[in-house]
């Protein structure tokens, strides 16, 4: 992949461009997998834009477009004819995604769930910003393995644990994973237990995947 690709991918997130970065997306994507399509293009460029938006280069405005193209970008990509990840499930394993309550920024679990799917997972995507109760009550009705958290915002740390907590307890024993940009930057191991598997990025999730989808569930903590 060439250096500069993630840069100039976000310059046609930012101008709103959704024909040129799917155009772009499907070229890396003939010779890329996806964890590292996600890992090396997607992620870079949203990391950039939000560091231009830190700076105040971008308007909030500029920032939610970039977002919403690149939602429409991955959807498209996601959903294209001859995608493995579409409509098959290969392994009796479910997994169910969402953001902490007050979380808005939901693209890299949607990579996720995505990835999981690539894998023939049952996968469900809740999206951003559910209410704990919530996310109890669907991981009780509907059982999944492995329930993703993602958390950015250093405030919500201490929801982190609740969440944790929460579901770790729920009678059939689920395995709690969290990522998201926080997990990159700081140790969340005192907001988890020892059960819970924090994962730092697209291909270190990869790994985890490859172990737990071979039945070596036990031996997956990272």
């Amino acid at each position: 992949m060439q250096q500069h690709s993630p840069q100039k991918f976000a310059e046609f997130l930012l101008n709103g461009d959704q024909q040129r970065a799917i155009e772009l997306l499907r070229q890396i994507a003939e010779h890329t997998p996806r964890y590292r399509l996600y890992n090396e293009l997607l992620t870079p460029a949203m990391r950039y834009i939000g560091e231009l938006w830190e700076r105040n280069d971008i308007t909030v405005a500029e920032e939610h477009l970039a977002t919403a193209v690149c939602d429409f970008v991955l959807a498209q990509y996601h959903y294209s004819p001859g995608n493995s990840a579409v409509g098959r499930h290969s392994v009796n394993h479910k997994a169910m995604f969402s953001c902490l309550e007050g979380e808005q920024h939901a693209l890299g679990l949607k990579m996720v769930s995505g990835l999981f799917e690539e894998k023939g997972w049952q996968s469900r995507f809740m999206g951003a910003d559910l209410p704990l109760e919530y996310t109890v009550d669907t991981a009780r009705k509907w059982m999944p393995d492995v329930i993703g958290l993602s958390v950015s915002i250093a405030y919500n740390l201490p929801n982190l644990k609740t969440y944790v907590e929460a579901l770790e307890n729920l009678n059939y024993g689920p395995t709690v994973v969290v990522g998201g940009r926080l997990a990159e930057k700081y140790d969340l191991r005192p907001y988890c237990s020892d059960k819970t598997v924090i994962i730092k990025d697209v291909e270190e999730l990869h790994s985890w995947l490859s172990v737990y989808s071979t039945g070596e569930k036990q031996n997956a903590r990272y």
